[in-house]
């Protein structure tokens, strides 16, 4: 593993977005979002689902009488909203968002334990009975998002109370799990607290710290099967006994190292296998290392859906098998699209290919963002691709699909996993090694950089999504060695100008590698081509045969009933179809609007038949609209629909 070429994010504070795409969802979820979560964690938004987060905190803390409510896992949605609020303090400075979240660290701190245990459902409930149902009740998960939080609260305040008391409960913990005899030879059901850990040895560099994590991976699965045992031990019944998962919804059925396909709960599998590419990197371990790149092609190759969705099915929000892609009941759950951008963002600085990037885009922008509301208020946990109100309505195999944005959940695993992924996106952009810099994603951004030792400021400025044209300026500084310009899979031609003249640069695994001495206003000038393009999927995926989809760019886009009327499912696109793009700055908050000459099946039929002889279609033309795929559902409920019928 030494061979291969490392690079390393930039902390948050280099990489600031300046406007541009991403730079407006940015300041939505800086001016909307986290307040608006704010009031639902406190159970203040009028005809929404409860939280309970901050009131079972302060029952913990002793601070009032009552019991535990909302789900085991309800510390987890104040984690991630704490953890978005100190990446949105690296983007503005709110001195009021500071004092507020400083009050929701002592609270949490007060709530915690004197051996640092730290869970409220455990807390309130009982803690005696810590511990005994690792498979089910979620404590390593919620003590992972919990330190995830600490850490990045302390990374961009440098505030470390919160990283204090972390510390404290990630030491009970190594105290009471490993290989160690009179130990806890467990891990968690849902996985989070190995990345969690990882992050945390890189600020203590405490190898226990690693060698946590690395336990918790390599003993999943092993036999004796920790978590059989521990339901004998507990008689908790096991919800997924008589189903295909069995312990595989946990992908806790046999050892990683053991797994070939993507397989259980999505988000699990997600963040196993960010987890597992955690340890791979810290420790060197090969073996783990191929068995994560083995598990991303079962998942980009077989089981992933083109907007960047994952986990097909909605009983065990999971994956099922291969090609397995239904659009209609799809569940696609927006924390399993943002788990596939965490997998890909570290097999990509791992070892920098252009195939990661490019699925890390295709979740930003569509699997992603179609989570959330342009507002910022409203969330889909699911994210079809195809929806008809009335069977949302009347067939219980889609009772999960809604039709438009809620204002919170039960399980608000969603909205607080969108926050922080979109405040800390400049962590996902640029990597750097020793003497090259490799730009990942294309989003307007001012960049500290250093190359060779030598300090640079760089602009990036960018069109994307809706216009291909990329430039990169030096600011100031001065240094030799490499700019690595990422080449899009989405992109068939493109040129490239330094300093004004055009350059053919050598390619490798997808980037462009641009090796010279940079200065002040040095330019580099990357124009991509960004041509409609229409797609086919795979013959084996049954669902999409004789459909098609319409793609620009990093864009999947599709169509609503608002624009194309409804049952389109009669709507079809010719092979020759030409297609107009326009931009629409007062729809949708602005967007590319696709055009195309099409058609709809106008095919008389008997009154008084369900059935007939068959006879050839009557089509007639229409004008198709498509819309991008992430801004669907801002216009009020109707039908949608991504793939088409093609001829």
């Amino acid at each position: 593993m030494n061979a291969r070429r490392f690079t390393d994010p930039l902390p948050l504070k280099d990489v600031m977005v300046r406007g541009g795409f991403f730079g407006g969802f940015q300041k939505t979820v800086l001016d909307n979002v986290i307040p608006y979560q704010w009031e639902a964690l406190n159970d203040r938004v009028p005809d929404a689902a409860g939280s309970f987060c901050i009131s079972n905190f302060e029952i913990a803390a002793g601070l009032k009488q009552g019991a535990h409510r909302g789900c085991v896992f309800q510390d987890s949605d104040l984690a991630k909203w704490l953890e978005s609020v100190a990446y949105a303090l690296a983007l503005r400075d709110d001195p009021e968002l500071m004092r507020t979240a400083d009050g929701v660290i002592d609270l949490i701190v007060a709530a915690q334990m004197d051996d640092g245990y730290l869970n409220t459902y455990y807390i309130i409930n009982g803690p005696e009975k810590r511990f005994t149902n690792l498979r089910d009740n979620h404590e390593l998960y919620c003590f992972g998002h919990m330190l995830e939080a600490a850490v990045a609260y302390y990374e961009t305040t440098g505030k470390d109370k919160l990283l204090k008391a972390m510390i404290r409960y990630a030491d009970l913990i190594d105290s009471l799990f490993g290989p160690e005899e009179g130990k806890l030879h467990g891990y968690p059901g849902h996985e989070v607290a190995e990345m969690a850990l990882i992050r945390l040895y890189g600020i203590t560099g405490n190898p226990r710290h690693l060698a946590l994590a690395r336990y918790f991976i390599t003993e999943r699965g092993r036999s004796p099967l920790y978590f059989e045992e521990e339901g004998k031990k507990s008689g908790a019944s096991f919800y997924w006994r008589d189903t295909n998962f069995r312990y595989q919804y946990y992908q806790a059925g046999r050892p990683v190292t053991r797994q070939h396909d993507a397989e259980g709960h999505a988000v699990r599998a997600m963040y196993l296998m960010s987890g597992i590419i955690d340890v791979a990197r810290c420790t060197g371990d090969e073996t783990l290392y191929d068995t994560a790149l083995e598990l991303w092609q079962s998942v980009t190759r077989r089981r992933m859906y083109v907007t960047g969705a994952v986990g097909s099915s909605p009983v065990g929000e999971s994956f099922t098998f291969d090609y397995d892609l239904p659009n209609d009941t799809v569940y696609g759950e927006t924390c399993a699209a943002i788990g596939l951008a965490f997998f890909a963002r570290r097999l990509l600085f791992m070892s920098p290919r252009a195939q990661y990037a490019d699925v890390l885009e295709r979740a930003l922008y569509n699997g992603i963002l179609s989570g959330m509301s342009l507002d910022g208020r409203r969330f889909f946990y699911v994210n079809p691709l195809e929806v008809v109100p009335e069977a949302t309505q009347k067939d219980e195999q889609k009772r999960h699909v809604k039709v438009e944005r809620q204002k919170w959940f039960g399980c608000a695993c969603c909205p607080p996993n969108l926050a922080r992924i979109l405040t800390s996106l400049g962590q996902y952009m640029v990597s750097v090694s020793a003497d090259t810099a490799f730009f990942h994603l294309y989003e307007s951004a001012d960049i500290r950089l250093t190359l060779n030792g030598q300090p640079l400021s760089v602009s990036l400025r960018s069109g994307l999504p809706w216009d291909g044209a990329v430039t990169l300026l030096i600011e100031s500084g001065e240094a030799s060695g490499t700019l690595a310009m990422r080449i899009p899979g989405w992109c068939r031609d493109y040129t490239l100008r330094v300093n004004g003249e055009t350059t053919d640069a050598p390619v490798r695994d997808g980037y462009a590698l641009i090796s010279g001495h940079w200065q002040k206003g040095s330019q580099v000038e990357l124009t991509l081509s960004m041509p409609v393009t229409v797609i086919a999927a795979d013959p084996r995926v049954r669902e999409n045969i004789g459909r098609v989809a319409v793609t620009r760019g990093p864009l999947v886009y599709c169509l609503e009933e608002k624009d194309n009327g409804d049952a389109l499912h009669l709507v079809s696109l010719p092979h020759d179809a030409a297609f107009t793009v326009r931009h629409d700055p007062d729809l949708l908050g602005g967007v590319d609007v696709i055009t195309a000459k099409g058609y709809r099946d106008d095919t008389e039929w008997p009154a008084d038949s369900l059935y007939a002889p068959f006879a050839a279609r009557q089509p007639k033309e229409t004008a198709l609209t498509f819309i991008p795929y992430y801004a669907w559902a801002n216009r009020g409920a109707g039908e949608m629909r991504v793939w088409v019928r093609e001829g």
